[in-house]
Parts: structure tokens; sequence; C-alpha cells
């Protein structure tokens, strides 16, 4: 699968896995929702119950920003399996910020349960650097 290709199948899909690591190199990977603007992924910290505040993800990428994002699909006729990845490096940006209030837009407009419940933490912009992805059948 070319990168064109990658990149579309993951703008359609709705959910994806965060896969961030420590300075240490311990992975963390966590499902997020998420929107795409050309070649930057953002998420955001939503409001649903955490365990700490004090998120992995968010000390994972302040220690190393180097991160991926996995898209998936999965049936059980094997031929039309597929996955796209987006490697890139990862910024927070606080909810502040201009680029984060374009980010909640797009967020909000792909996901309309952020209109009533507006994602109180950070948003994490990630710079894709390289789209890959496989398909078992690439004409799916």
């Amino acid at each position: 699968m070319d990168a064109d290709a990658a990149r579309a199948r993951f703008a359609v899909t709705p959910v994806a896995r965060l896969a961030t690591a420590s300075a240490d190199a311990r992975p963390h990977v966590v499902p997020i929702v998420f929107a795409l603007a050309v070649d930057v992924v953002y998420t955001a910290v939503d409001g649903k119950p955490k365990t700490t505040t004090a998120l992995r993800r968010l000390a994972n990428v302040e220690a190393n920003p180097q991160v991926a994002v996995l898209v998936d699909h999965y049936q059980d006729d094997w031929t039309r399996l597929w996955w796209a990845r987006a490697d890139g490096n990862a910024r927070i940006l606080a909810t502040d910020e201009a680029e984060a209030a374009d980010a909640l837009a797009l967020l909000t407009e792909r996901y309309p349960v952020y209109a009533t419940q507006r994602p109180p933490g950070p948003v994490i912009a990630i710079d894709v650097t390289r789209w890959s992805g496989w398909a078992a059948a690439p004409d799916r």
C-alpha cells in the first residue's frame, strides 16, 4: 500500500491506537479517537474517567516525541484485512493555543459528542513523517 492509500484509509477509520515510548523505551499503547488534517493527526485528552490525570501518553510524548498511530480493519474473510500507520513526531498543545482550537473543531466535527463534552485536556498533534500500510487485497 502506498502512502496516499494509507492516508486515505487512515482518514476514514473512527478509532486508532497511539503508541508512545518513555525515555527508557518502555512502550505504551492506548486507543484514541482522532482527526486528520493532511499530515497532522490530532487527538485530545477527553473527559472520560481516567485512573490518573498524569497520563503516561503525555509524559512519554514529552520525553520521547517519536510516536506511531495505527488503524486497521479485520474480518473473518482475510482477503479483506488491512492496516495503515502514521509515524511521526508528537507535540502537546495547550488548550488555549490557536492550533488546539482548530484541532478541537476538527475533532468535534468528526465526533459530535465533543460538542457537549468538550475535551478538557491538552491536544496531541502528531506531525506525520511517514505513512505506511498493508492490504491483503490492495484493490479492496
